[in-house]
């Protein structure tokens, strides 16, 4: 029988939540997945112009930011988890400067790919007055990945799965993340309880199947299922069909304002209200969710508690312009 609760304020005490967040800085998480830049010009706007209909950007400032699986290892490394990543990079000018950056952070590289074959992926968005004005990719066909990209990933967590709680598969539907993959992955952690979660990007959902959790948004979850989710309805019929179909353990449907859906395998559907103060950029906030819900769930979380922190550290991200991290200062200040 489906059974629906509302999460309360104080389902998860801030006692509870402070233990699991003590833990973080012992809790180890791998990610695999698609590696990005995220570039940002920073300007304004004061005229139209003349050539085209279309806003004339004075530029102030430009940044770049760790993007894609890098950004789900960096919120990871903000919350003081110890993180492990595997990935390609073009064996270019931006692919050096990833290394560099995860270097600094003492993350090891070794399990990183360069191509001399292919660029590394870059999202360029032109920001002005707080807004995205428009948004830029630089990419490689995404067909360019080989077997020897993914024999590398796979060797690469078969010698770091005596060390790891959770694995994260950061799939943003660059070629990196392939049937082969995932079911090596699971190869290797048969028999072991480390936590396999999901941020899915391909609409043939059947390619996660029996994974511990999956992280789509509401949007992502009505592609798998062909159908609009209009309603609360309609979302928790979705999820149930989507867990039945495909054997999850469980699935954390993120919402936007309405928030997060838990569905777990007993039946159990958590609705979970969204708690930013305000919303300035939703960039990223799935890297944030599935980032802290693996590193909680690697730190003994249930999937209730660990979807609960999700939920507040995406809260704080959502609050900030451009890719964001939420740091563990403020994850236990909003608790």
């Amino acid at each position: 029988m489906m059974k629906v609760c509302q999460v309360k304020k104080n389902h998860l005490t801030k006692k509870r939540a402070l233990e699991i967040l003590n833990r973080f800085s012992s809790s180890r998480v791998l990610i695999i997945g698609d590696i990005m830049v995220d570039h940002f010009i920073w300007g304004k706007v004061s005229r139209i112009s003349p050539e085209a209909p279309v806003p004339v950007v004075r530029v102030t400032r430009e940044s770049r930011l760790l993007g894609g699986s890098a950004n789900v290892l960096n919120n990871v490394h903000s919350l003081n988890g110890k993180a492990y990543i595997c990935g390609v990079l073009g064996n270019d000018s931006t692919g050096k400067w990833v290394i560099d950056e995860l270097r600094k952070m003492n993350v090891e590289t070794e399990g990183i790919a360069r191509e001399s074959t292919r660029q590394t992926i870059i999202k360029t968005r032109i920001i002005a007055h707080h807004q995205q004005v428009v948004r830029f990719d630089r990419e490689a066909d995404r067909n360019s990945f080989n077997s020897i990209d993914i024999k590398k990933a796979v060797s690469y967590a078969e010698s770091v799965k005596g060390n790891i709680g959770a694995i994260i598969i950061s799939d943003y539907n660059k070629g990196m993340v392939t049937e082969t993959l995932i079911d090596e992955i699971r190869r290797i952690i048969k028999g072991t309880e480390i936590i396999l979660c999901i941020d899915p990007k391909q609409n043939g959902f059947s390619l996660y199947r029996e994974c511990d959790v999956i992280t789509p948004n509401q949007h992502e979850a009505a592609q798998a299922l062909g159908k609009e989710l209009h309603s609360d309805e309609d979302v928790f019929a979705g999820g149930r069909s989507l867990m039945n179909a495909f054997g999850f353990k469980s699935l954390l449907i993120t919402r936007g304002e309405e928030g997060m859906a838990l569905f777990e395998k007993d039946g159990d559907i958590t609705c979970i209200p969204a708690v930013a103060k305000e919303v300035y950029d939703v960039t990223g906030a799935g890297d944030t969710v599935i980032g802290t819900f693996a590193l909680a769930a690697a730190a003994g979380a249930s999937v209730k508690e660990a979807a609960q922190l999700a939920n507040h550290a995406a809260g704080i991200v959502v609050g900030k312009i451009g890719t964001a991290t939420a740091s563990l200062e403020e994850l236990i200040n909003v608790l």
